[in-house]
């Protein structure tokens, strides 16, 4: 899956299914995508933040986008996190964190940031798994198109059981993978809501959302809603 800077519950679930996650960083950008951009809840309603980068363009790799998260555009992201979130039942456990985080992460490109923000949810919610960066890890898949490069990559593993969300049942076929020996699953978000403040329940927000409103163990049932089809 591509590095997403605090993604939403569902790449959580994802997380929560897997032995082992790989941060497939040595694909194309995606523009206006979740790579380096995600939504919060202020005032009750979706409000989408962004992490500053430089040179944009989907012809570049995203481990090649380099970061240009300044000092002030930190504190403009913490400042709306709090203001947003400081009333939420369980801010003074996870805003410190989250300040500690984006003030002294070292990270240079968006890929490393957003892989290390995942890492960073992951360990708040004691999720251990094994951790693989795809560009790190060398697969020398470039020759192979769209589904070939993932089964290259779940071979190179050795796992007979690869996971992909709900959005690519459109992508791939099982049966390219059945002739590979591996088994294709998709994973499906069952409906979950939790309270918020007193507004309507807004769906889809960043993980930062979640941990706010809930305590850890309740997070962790939470990333127990999905089904494998």
């Amino acid at each position: 899956m591509q590095p997403y800077v605090f993604p939403y519950i569902g790449y959580f679930q994802l997380i929560n299914a897997v032995d082992t996650f790989v941060f497939y960083d040595d694909v194309n950008f995606i523009k206006k995508g979740f790579i380096n951009r995600n939504t919060l809840l202020v005032d009750g309603e979706k409000y989408q933040f962004t992490i500053p980068c430089k040179s944009i363009s989907q012809n570049k790799l995203i481990l090649e986008i380099d970061l240009s998260f300044d000092e002030k555009s930190k504190s403009k992201l913490l400042k709306t996190i709090e203001q947003a979130y400081q009333k939420a039942p369980f801010f003074n456990v996870v805003f410190p964190l989250l300040e500690q985080f984006i003030n002294n992460n070292a990270s240079k490109t968006i890929s490393d940031f957003a892989i290390e923000s995942v890492k960073l949810i992951a360990n708040y919610l004691n999720i251990k798994k094994k951790w693989i960066v795809s560009s790190i890890n060398h697969y020398d898949t470039k020759e192979f198109k769209k589904e070939q490069r993932l089964i290259q990559i779940a071979k190179k593993e050795q796992t007979t059981i690869y996971i992909n969300p709900i959005g690519g049942i459109d992508l791939y076929d099982k049966e390219d993978f059945d002739e590979k020996q591996l088994t294709l699953k998709f994973l499906r978000s069952e409906p979950s809501t939790y309270k918020q403040f007193t507004n309507e329940f807004v769906p889809y927000l960043s993980i930062i959302d979640v941990i706010m409103f809930n305590s850890i163990d309740k997070t962790k049932s939470l990333l127990n809603q999905y089904k494998l089809i």
